[in-house]
């Protein structure tokens, strides 16, 4: 079936969005013919786009202004005949849901992905009492639901969140582009960056804000450092907490031990030079950096959620920890038992292809075969 001549609109809450996790899914459905919009806040160029919105998307549901970007935002989908409205990012998928209700009539369809309910086993309260109602309630403006993790998926069938859901395996990395370094390679690279031969050096990206809990692993730090002081803690990312970070790394002596990176656009040269992948986030619906990390072959410790929990396997890719003093356990075990490291490592690479950019190309292009 030809897809020339369809129109598809693409929206969330900021442009980035689209250009860090969706370029190949936009490119696919341009090389079928299809003509592509995107709506967020924000003027980043998005490749392979035909048009770009530039609307004042909050991600608080308590902004006033998202009343203002849902009034633009109905005007962009009725003028657009669009065939497709698919719809990204807790606020975006509010929004594109109700600003699409009259062109659903007219046989505009709307599929959303959830790239991690707000709700989960174990989220607090208050996200039950907002984000499931408002889930429940968007549903019936809904044609499409794509999930990126088995525990969002069983969910949303086990509470008739749509008629038709699908479960992916999230955005995709590219295996080429993230792969592990020779010895030489490796050598050459933390040469480079400054770090030593000896050095230990774990790696962590993400924004520096609470949801992505930074401070459980300076924590864990402080417990390691006396007993393995070549051990180094990589923050590649900025954020909200910028300063906490910086005061909390200066208040415990860790400045030779902790290292902020800031915004990083060079990860898959970082990546091949560590030795572990970590990540302390309290909520994931896929990560895309634990995938990365992974795929450049390196073993990773985790927080336990139900991203995290999709793709690691304890004792085989890495360890899932519960606590700083498990983080720290298990980096200096890893830092001393080269035989553990080396089996992990081995398997890490391998236990990522399942998240490969290809087969998530292929899976997403099986949905949107259904809508188009």
């Amino acid at each position: 079936m030809s897809m020339n001549g369809k129109k598809v609109l693409f929206v969330a809450n900021i442009m980035p969005h689209f250009t860090a996790f969706h370029v190949p899914f936009i490119r696919w459905l341009t090389e079928q013919g299809c003509e592509v919009h995107a709506a967020a806040n924000g003027t980043d160029t998005v490749p392979y786009c035909a048009r770009q919105f530039n609307i004042p998307v909050e991600r608080s549901p308590y902004r006033t202004v998202n009343i203002r970007a849902c009034r633009m935002l109905k005007q962009i989908i009725d003028e657009g005949g669009y065939d497709l409205v698919h719809c990204h990012t807790p606020m975006g998928g509010v929004l594109a849901r109700l600003a699409a209700r009259d062109a659903r009539r007219r046989g505009t369809k709307v599929l959303y992905t959830a790239h991690g309910f707000h709700f989960y086993k174990g989220a607090p309260l208050q996200n039950w009492l907002v984000y499931y109602p408002a889930e429940k309630y968007l549903a019936r403006f809904t044609d499409g639901i794509v999930t990126i993790n088995r525990e969002d998926y069983e969910r949303a069938k086990r509470h008739h969140f749509c008629g038709r859901l699908y479960l992916v395996p999230g955005m995709g990395v590219d295996p080429q582009k993230f792969m592990p370094a020779g010895a030489a390679r490796r050598s050459e690279l933390r040469g480079r960056f400054g770090f030593a031969e000896d050095d230990f050096l774990l790696l962590c990206v993400g924004e520096l804000n609470g949801n992505k809990n930074q401070a459980e692993l300076i924590d864990a730090m402080v417990k390691v450092v006396p007993y393995c002081p070549h051990v180094k803690l990589l923050l590649a990312g900025k954020g909200s907490l910028q300063n906490a970070v910086e005061r909390d790394i200066a208040e415990r002596s860790l400045q030779k031990n902790v290292i902020l990176l800031g915004y990083r656009r060079d990860v898959p040269e970082l990546l091949p030079m560590c030795d572990l992948g970590v990540s302390a986030s309290r909520r994931e619906g896929l990560p895309i950096n634990v995938i990365e990390s992974l795929m450049c072959g390196l073993p990773v410790l985790v927080s336990d959620n139900r991203g995290h929990r999709e793709m690691l396997e304890n004792n085989v890719n890495g360890f899932i920890c519960r606590s700083s003093d498990e983080f720290a356990e298990r980096i200096l075990q890893l830092a001393g038992d080269h035989a553990l490291y080396n089996r992990l490592a081995a398997a890490a690479r391998s236990s990522a292809m399942k998240f490969c950019i290809s087969d998530c190309v292929g899976a997403m292009a099986r949905v949107y075969r259904e809508f188009l």
